[in-house]
C-alpha cells in the first residue's frame, strides 16, 4: 500500500517517473514538428494510466495535489520527485504546454530545453531577466545591453522599471543589424544581452548567431523574444541564443482567448553569475525558486487554450506569411505608401539576414512571419492626418493593440504600442507617427487586400 512508503521509496519512484519522462521526450525527438506539437510527449501510457483514458491533456482545475503520506509530501517538496503540489508552482496541464514548447524550441538539433510557463509574456521577461540582475561586489556595477527595437512594454520595463526605479542600466542598441554597436555597449559590468527577432512594430531583425558569439565571449547569455517568428519559423537556441522567450498570447495561442508567457532555456547557459542549478538548468530553475517566490503563474485553463492552438502553428504561420507576403507586395506598389517594412521583401534593409533565419519548420521555404509595417504617406513630415484617415477607414481589419490572430489586425503604433515612450522613446525605435502595424490573419488574402484598397481610397 502505498500509504506505507517510506521516503526512499517515493525517490525510487520518483526516478522512475523522470526515466520515464526521458523515454518519452527521446521519442517525441525522432517526429516531425507538426506531430510533437499535437502530441508533445502525452501518450497512451500516460492517457491510460493517469487520466483515465483521455486522449486530449486534461485540464487540472485545482489549486493543488495531495499526497499518499508525510513520505511522499517530503520528497516532493525537496524536490526528490516529480510533483506539482500547488498550482502557482506547477500544474499537470502547464506540464503539457511546457514540455511541447521546449521540444519546438530545439526541434532540429539535440539540444537539451526546458520551459516554464507564465501568465503573459512581460512576466516571462520578467522571470527570464531578474536572476542576472543580482547583487555582487565582486563585479563592475551592473548594466545590460538591449535592442532599442522591441516592444513599448518591455521598452518601459527596462527603461523605467530596471533603470529609473532600480537604477540598473540599460544600454540600447539603435541599429540591431550592426555588429559594431553590440561590442561598443559591453563591459565587465553586463549581466545579459537582449533582442527582438523579429521586433515588434518596426519588423527589425539582428544575427542571432554572431549576437550569441559576443554574449558567450563575454560570460553572458543572450536572451531573444522570438514572439513574431514563433518556433515554426525562427528557434533561436538552435543559432546560440540562451533563452527565448514567448509572447504566446500572439500566434501560438493565436485563437484569442487567453493571456501567456512562455520562458524556454537550454541547458548550461552561460552566465557570470547565479549557481551551478542555475546554469544547468535555468528554467527549471526559475520555477523550482524565483518563480514559486514571485508567483506569475499561468492559469492551467490558460496553459489547455494555448496547447490547443499551438498543434496547428505550423500551418497557420505558413498561410499568414504567404498572405503578409502578398498584402506587402502589394502595399509596396500602392502610389499611397511610403515604405513597407517586411523582411520578405527585397527591398528590406536585411533581407539576406531574413532568409538565414526565418524559414518554415520541415521545409527549405523561407517564410517571414504575420507582421509587416507600412508608412502612409504625408504631406508633412511628422504628421499622421494621412494615416489616421487610412486607419479609421478599414472596414474588416480590426483596430487593436492584438496581433498574431486568426483576424487581420491594424495599429497605429505611435499611439498604441509606444505611446508612453514618449518622443525621445519611439525616435529611439525608430518609431514613426504615420506608421501602421499589420498583422495578417487568416482571411483569404484577397479580402484582406480589398480593406486596404478602399481604406487608401479614403486618404
Amino acid at each position: 500500500m502505498k500509504e506505507n512508503y517510506t521516503l526512499d521509496q517515493w525517490i525510487e519512484i520518483g526516478q522512475e517517473m523522470m526515466a520515464d519522462r526521458e523515454r518519452r521526450i527521446k521519442i517525441a525527438k525522432t517526429r516531425k514538428f507538426d506531430t510533437i506539437a499535437v502530441h508533445g510527449i502525452y501518450d497512451l501510457k500516460q492517457a491510460l494510466e493517469q487520466n483515465s483514458g483521455s486522449i486530449m491533456e486534461p485540464t487540472y482545475l485545482s489549486t493543488a495535489e495531495v499526497y499518499y503520506n508525510s513520505a511522499q509530501m517530503e520528497a516532493g517538496l525537496s524536490y526528490q520527485m516529480p510533483t506539482w503540489c500547488y498550482s502557482r508552482i506547477a500544474n499537470p496541464s502547464n506540464y503539457f504546454l511546457e514540455e511541447t514548447t521546449a521540444l519546438l524550441e530545439t526541434y532540429g538539433s539535440d539540444l537539451e530545453a526546458s520551459c516554464v510557463a507564465t501568465s503573459s509574456g512581460m512576466s516571462a521577461i520578467r522571470t527570464a531577466t531578474d536572476p542576472f540582475l543580482v547583487k555582487d561586489d565582486s563585479l563592475p556595477p551592473m548594466n545590460f545591453v538591449a535592442s532599442a527595437k522591441v516592444y513599448g512594454g518591455s521598452f518601459q520595463q527596462f527603461s523605467v522599471r530596471r533603470y529609473q526605479e532600480q537604477g540598473i542600466e540599460v544600454r540600447w542598441v539603435k541599429n540591431p543589424t550592426n555588429l559594431d554597436e553590440w561590442i561598443s555597449k559591453i563591459d565587465g559590468g553586463t549581466r545579459f544581452i537582449y533582442g527582438e527577432f523579429p521586433s515588434n512594430p518596426s519588423v527589425d531583425i539582428f544575427d542571432i548567431s554572431e549576437v550569441a558569439d559576443l554574449a558567450h565571449s563575454h560570460d553572458i547569455p543572450l536572451i531573444v523574444d522570438s514572439t513574431c517568428a514563433s518556433p515554426a519559423l525562427t528557434r533561436p537556441l538552435v543559432f546560440g541564443a540562451d533563452i527565448v522567450i514567448q509572447s504566446a498570447t500572439k500566434v501560438i495561442a493565436n485563437s484569442g482567448t487567453t493571456i501567456v508567457g512562455l520562458l524556454t532555456a537550454k541547458k548550461n547557459i552561460t552566465s557570470k553569475v547565479g549557481s551551478d542549478d542555475m546554469r544547468e538548468d535555468f528554467a527549471t530553475w526559475a520555477k523550482l525558486w524565483p518563480y514559486r517566490d514571485n508567483g506569475p503563474c499561468l492559469h492551467p485553463m490558460g496553459a489547455i487554450l494555448t496547447l490547443n492552438d499551438m498543434r496547428t502553428l505550423r500551418m497557420r504561420m505558413a498561410q499568414m506569411s504567404i498572405a503578409a507576403l502578398k498584402v506587402s507586395e502589394w502595399l509596396e506598389n500602392h502610389p499611397k505608401i511610403n515604405r513597407v517594412y517586411y523582411p520578405g521583401l527585397e527591398s528590406y534593409h536585411a533581407h539576406e539576414m531574413a532568409k538565414k533565419y526565418m524559414k518554415l519548420a520541415d521545409s527549405d521555404e523561407n517564410m517571414y512571419g504575420f507582421m509587416l509595417s507600412t508608412d502612409i504617406k504625408e504631406a508633412n513630415e511628422g504628421d499622421s492626418i494621412n494615416a489616421r484617415k487610412f486607419y479609421d477607414a478599414l472596414q474588416m481589419i480590426f483596430r487593436a493593440t492584438d496581433l498574431g490572430r486568426v483576424k487581420t489586425i491594424a495599429t497605429l503604433t505611435a499611439i498604441s504600442t509606444h505611446q508612453q515612450q514618449g518622443e525621445e522613446g519611439r525616435r529611439l525605435a525608430s518609431i514613426k507617427p504615420n506608421a501602421i502595424r499589420i498583422a495578417v490573419g487568416i482571411e483569404h488574402v484577397d479580402d484582406i487586400i480589398a480593406d486596404l484598397e478602399q481604406a487608401l481610397d479614403q486618404v
